[in-house]
């Protein structure tokens, strides 16, 4: 195998043993981002940060020169989706109206990245503002599935999963809010961490939803996920939501047996209009847990059902407020054609904003005026409490829940573009847990046939739902599951493997 499917850890032991230096190893993932990962390829990347990464690598190789037991990330090359501020690097969120915006802070994991001498590579597609779940709504284009580029890679971090699967990087910084991360991890078939809210810095992160947004990581293999979450994790008196809690050494801590853990079953994530084949990967998973030692019980989630409904609220009337910084004033685009002052406002956010970006704006307006705001708003906040207050009281009696990611495999690239519910459908078995604030991962579990073409075979992702806080829990889960198969060591054809 080569350098590009090799997980964190085996990259990072190449580097102690000085059978490869991090120059040599940011060179050779700079080939393949070039190669495969621009708009006529992949179109995973928007931005590629070379001068600065190979400066980076240079400074990692001086820092491995004199300490052997330099930090775990030191030297490993990585990607950042194009949400995250990076000082005097182009962020552009995926819009037209941040086209040319050239930040001058680093949003606080790249500023921890820093630390520990990681090597930035570039910034990956999304969809814009992360409102999406394809990428397909980017002002740049989608970004393509590795396993099959005809498909979405899913989103809205689709360009880092994309840009993982394909062996580009070997991690990828990403978000999520209703799926964003958990979602294109289980479509490209790569392990992806949603963490607890508040377990990882937003500040630097430009915001969709606040009270939901989680900065995470998307790698090869729960493993690498651990080592991730143990640098990012933390409290950041930028952040006011961000926890004090300790940072437990999550990779130390890994098992590989689940004696004594007790693992739900929620039946109400079995949906109708589940893919077949896609239930029956995630029943074969839950017989590994069982083989593991893991007690399975089912268990009942009932108010599931409203947690896309609440997502749909409380998303777009956050997006309407913090989108109404982008007006053509201090940064970001300014039309040409304003004549006065209302038309900067109007004609600068009408040509900078796409439709989905429009439509979100528009309905959260809507949810929050006058009138409305206690029908609609205010609502769905005691409705989200009622959702966690379940969340609790299941989580008295397991230690962590299981389920697929997504009900279906990938689908064709367009036929999700023009359909503004798509991604309250394709991220429902993930909102119900972000409305929560709950930490999660997605780790492959098999593969199924394309619903359009049974000749294609696209990956199937397991969910892991913890307790608040729970993140070892998930850990420990994903990673004794990935200890007894081999799935998360497969990786697609094409890709100069």
């Amino acid at each position: 195998m080569e350098l590009a499917y090799l997980e964190i850890s085996e990259l990072a032991e190449k580097l102690r043993k000085k059978e490869i230096s991090s120059v040599e190893l940011t060179k050779y993932f700079l080939e393949r981002v070039k190669k495969y990962g621009a708009e006529n390829g992949l179109n995973a990347f928007l931005t590629v940060t070379e001068e600065e990464a190979l400066t980076q690598a240079e400074e990692a190789d001086r820092i491995l020169s004199k300490d052997p037991n330099a930090s775990f990330l030191t030297g490993i090359p990585y990607a950042a989706k194009d949400l995250f501020s990076t000082k005097g690097i182009r962020t552009t969120a995926s819009s037209k109206i941040l086209d040319q915006f050239v930040p001058v802070f680093n949003a606080t994991v790249i500023e921890k990245l820093n630390s520990e001498r990681s090597v930035l590579l570039g910034k990956t597609n999304l969809d814009e503002f992360a409102h999406g779940s394809s990428t397909e709504t980017s002002a740049y284009g989608p970004s393509k599935n590795p396993w099959d580029t005809t498909r979405i890679p899913g989103g809205s971090s689709g360009g880092s999963a994309a840009a993982v699967a394909a062996g580009l990087v070997p991690f990828a910084l990403a978000t999520e809010t209703g799926g964003s991360i958990r979602q294109p991890a289980s479509l490209c078939g790569v392990s992806g961490w949603k963490p607890t809210y508040g377990r990882v810095s937003r500040y630097g992160v430009s915001a969709m939803t606040s009270s939901n947004d989680s900065p995470g990581t998307i790698a090869r293999s729960v493993k690498d996920l651990a080592y991730t979450a143990e640098i990012l994790a933390g409290h950041d008196p930028k952040d006011s939501t961000t926890s004090v809690k300790d940072i437990p050494n999550y990779a130390a801590n890994l098992r590989s047996d689940l004696k004594g853990v007790k693992i739900g079953v929620p039946k109400e994530y079995f949906i109708p209009g589940m893919q077949p084949e896609v239930e029956a990967r995630i029943h074969e998973a839950i017989q590994k847990l069982k083989e593991l030692g893991a007690e399975i019980i089912e268990v009942s989630l009932p108010l599931t059902k409203y947690g896309s409904l609440v997502y749909a609220i409380v998303t777009p009337a956050e997006i309407s407020s913090n989108l109404a910084r982008f007006d053509g004033i201090r940064y970001g685009h300014r039309s040409e054609d304003a004549k006065e002052l209302s038309d900067i406002y109007d004609k600068s956010r009408d040509e900078g904003f796409g439709d989905e970006a429009k439509r979100r704006i528009m309905t959260g307006t809507y949810a929050l005026s006058a009138g409305y705001y206690d029908a609609y708003y205010l609502k769905a906040q005691k409705v989200r409490r009622l959702l966690v207050n379940e969340f609790n009281d299941v989580f008295e009696k397991v230690d962590a829940l299981v389920c697929a990611s997504v009900p279906n495999v990938a689908q064709k690239i367009g036929t999700a573009k023009d359909n503004p519910l798509f991604g309250y459908i394709a991220d429902q078995l993930n909102i119900p847990a972000s409305m929560a604030g709950l930490p999660a991962l997605s780790v492959p579990c098999g593969f199924a046939k394309a619903e359009d073409d049974s000749s294609v075979l696209m990956p199937v992702g397991l969910q892991i739902i913890g307790p608040q806080w729970g993140e070892q829990n998930i850990f420990n889960i994903g990673h004794a599951y990935q200890t007894i198969t081999d799935w998360h060591k497969k990786y697609p054809k094409g890709f100069g493997e």
